[in-house]
Formats: C-alpha cells, structure tokens, sequence
C-alpha cells in the first residue's frame, strides 16, 4: 500500500507498511499512478504528452529500484506482531481527576462543564493514595509509570495533588518505580506558591487558551461570563517562561466558530509560545459549534497554510513546536502503540474523585464503561478486553487507510461517541487526522 500527495510543490509519496517516504520528481510521481497496472508501455504512451519515453523508462526504473529494496509496495510485516498483544495487561499511567468542580464554564466542554454529568467534588487524599497503590500493584515490572492530575480544575484541589506526589515518591524505592507527573490547568488560580511545586515536581505542564482573545472569549468564559483571555495569558506566558519555554503546551481547541485556527495557532506563537498544541473540538452534531463534513476543505487549507508558515518561521530562527507537526520518522512510536493506539482501558485508566475508574477521562460518567473502584483493587477484565484486544486490524476502516501506523486507530472515545463502538472511528476526526499527518510530512521533507 502507498499514499501519493502534493503540497506546496513537492511531491511526496508514503510507503504505508515500511514507513519509507520519498519526494519524487514530476515523472516518477505521474507514472507511479499507472505502475500498478503492470503495463510499463502503456504507462510510457499514456505519459507520451507530457514526457519523453526515455525520460518515463528512466523513472519506472528507479520506482523498480525501489520495490526491490522494500521500500515501496512493501508488506505489512505488522500482522505477525499481533500475537504481542495478547500479553497480560500492564497498566501504566492514570488519569486522577482530582477535581470534578471548575471555576469555568466553556462551552464545549467534554466534561460538562467539570462535573462529568455527576456532582461538583474533589478527590479526597485517601482515593487519590489508594489510586497510587493500584497503579503499583497493576503496573507488575515496569518501572516508569505516568500520573495526570486533571479535572474539572486541579488546582481547586492542590491538596490532593500534592499528597499524592509525595506519596507516590515515598514508594518508588521500595517498589522500584519511577513516577512522572503531569497536570492541565485553565491557569485561573495559577500563582507563584502553586508555579514553584509544579516547576519542581512536574515533568510537563498543559496551559488552556484557545489563541485569540475573542476566539478564547468566546468559549472559554468564567462562572459570571466574563472572557479569562486577559487574566490568564500573563500567568501562562510566566509559567512557560519559567519552564525555559520547554515541558509545557499551551492547548487550545478550534471549534466551527474560527475555521481560521492557524491565526490562533500563529497568535500564540507571536505572543512568545514555542509549545503549542490547538485541536479540532470534538462536538455533538447540532451544538452549532461541531466540526463537518463540508468544513473539511477550510480546514485542510489552514492546515497547509500553517505548515508552510511553521517552515517559515524554523528558517528565520523564529520557530515553534506544533504539537500535530512532529513526527519523528526514524524512532517514531513502538510497533505496538502502532498497532493499538493509547492503550485506553488497559494500559492508561483515568480515576473520578470518588475512586471509579474508566477507560480514560473521556469515559468517565458513563456507567456502562465503570470498570471498577480504587478501593476494590479490582478491575472489569470484560471491559479491559474490549479495549485491549482492539487495534487497527479489528477497525475496518483503519485496515485498508494509509494514515493507520501513523494514528494507530484514532481515538476510542470519539469512536464511541459519534458511532457507539469504539472499533468504528470517528470519520471527521480521521480526515483531519490524515491531513495532519501530510503536513508533517511535507514540514520533515524540508529540512
């Protein structure tokens, strides 16, 4: 299987099972339309208008050369790893929600607003303790291990997250663990005492703002309505300087209100940001807000333009990570994150603040995904099977798409939300996904 693509003038062209990418000169890439017919003069008589024979003969060649060293129409060797996955599930990582209570109230949020559909509460030290010793006793040998402190707002609930990192810390040797911490905050009640414990005990920090100030205004408000753009940019723009402009982003999500992301995106990286990360919103159809079909073309445009800006500014000395543009094509991703994404519902498992777990933070609520309780020290193996043995292989869709090693099956949650199974991936998402990824390419054949 292949993918052939042109962007800004340079023809790409993706060998989907090795991984190869070559940029191809116009002969080769208009005669590798026809190549699989297996008829090389028909292929040289249909190009005869536009090239010479020899010219033609000459690329067929190179594309044989290619075949012959596995780099093009090359096999999945993928399928015989399958039987990896079959292994006992370690899990690796959790998503604390410390706090199902927020102090803003946007508009598109997955979360309702931070209580989850549920009521307005912090997690107690105790879970978020019990929380710790599961990861633990579930994670059997692996040594590095993962903590997000979410919500709703963590910082509602520093407490918590304080105990639990001290905590967490007091068992690593014991149990031969390393622990790494995360925390995503709206920044809202962000001070020095708070910037000063998480500079020194987190190894990366998300900072909410959606780009604009009437873009962020506009869905990211506070309890009384009034915008947060003003009271949280300065606080955001202190933290990510006192990080070194490293291990933080700054996450926004774009909405069918601003089509034009990448002024969003362009807007935070003019204000001094170097980690930036703005994404499609994810919304029900008829908020009035959701992404559709027919936005498609608008927003694969703003992708191409804010690629060939990114490049731009990498060669003037003023450039920036975005987040969807790094792809790293010699030591990307395992092949069984290739292969299975994530790892929600098995390997990374998101606890509310009364110690339910879920398949991860975009599950929680819905009591059919309950896979058990912290205070239990049990999991749901019917529910951690359905995730587990879910993977590009058992979606049709992903099967037969190019794009299927790059985004190893799309997000499970989304697939559930828009198609009530998680093996049939969300199809908006995956056009955008899949324009992402031509961006990431195209930026990686400039350098």
């Amino acid at each position: 299987m292949i993918h052939r693509f042109k962007m800004h003038g340079t023809n790409i062209v993706v060998d989907v099972n090795s991984g190869a990418v070559h940029i191809f000169d116009d002969v080769a890439y208009d005669a590798l339309q026809y190549y699989e017919d297996g008829d090389k003069k028909n292929t040289i008589d249909r190009l005869s208008g536009r090239y010479k024979p020899e010219q033609t003969q000459e690329a067929l060649l190179e594309i044989d050369g290619l075949i012959e060293r596995g780099q093009l129409y090359s096999k999945d060797e993928y399928r015989q790893v399958m039987p990896l996955l079959d292994k006992e599930p370690v899990v690796k990582a959790l998503c604390l929600h410390v706090s199902h209570d927020c102090n803003l109230r946007c508009r598109y949020c997955f979360a309702s607003t931070g209580d989850f559909g549920g009521s307005r509460m912090v997690m107690p030290p105790e879970i978020g303790i019990r929380a710790i010793d599961l990861l633990i006793q579930k994670s059997g040998s692996r040594r590095n291990l993962e903590i997000d402190f979410f919500g709703g707002e963590p910082l509602m609930n520093f407490e918590t997250v304080r105990t639990v990192v001290e905590y967490a810390r007091s068992k690593e040797r014991e149990h031969n663990k390393n622990f790494r911490f995360t925390i995503t905050t709206n920044a809202v009640l962000l001070n020095e005492e708070f910037k000063r414990y998480i500079n020194e005990n987190m190894s990366n920090v998300v900072l909410s703002i959606d780009g604009r100030e009437g873009t962020n205004d506009r869905m990211r408000f506070k309890v009384d309505g009034s915008g947060t753009y003003r009271h949280i940019l300065p606080k955001i723009k202190d933290m990510a300087e006192s990080r070194n402009q490293d291990k933080y982003y700054v996450r926004g999500t774009f909405t069918r209100h601003n089509l034009d992301f990448s002024k969003d995106v362009l807007h935070l990286a003019n204000e001094g940001f170097k980690q930036i990360s703005v994404e499609p919103v994810v919304a029900a159809k008829g908020s009035g807000y959701d992404l559709r079909e027919q936005d498609l073309p608008v927003l694969f445009e703003e992708y191409e333009k804010l690629a060939y800006e990114y490049v731009s500014r990498q060669r003037r000395g003023e450039g920036f990570n975005f987040f969807h543009f790094m792809i790293d094509l010699s030591q990307g991703p395992c092949i069984v994150k290739r292969l299975r994404g994530c790892g929600s519902g098995h390997e990374y498992l998101a606890v509310t603040p009364d110690g339910d777990i879920y398949p991860c933070h975009q599950f929680v609520g819905m009591e059919d995904f309950r896979m058990g309780n912290v205070l239990d020290e049990q999991l749901n193996n019917s529910i951690l099977s359905v995730f587990k043995n879910s993977n590009i292989y058992s979606k049709k869709e992903c099967s037969s798409c190019w794009a299927k090693f790059y985004c190893s099956g799309g997000c499970a949650a989304n697939a559930y939300q828009f198609n009530g199974d998680i093996d049939i991936p969300y199809s908006v998402g995956c056009e955008l996904e899949k324009k992402r990824i031509e961006c990431a390419l195209w930026i990686k054949s400039q350098d």
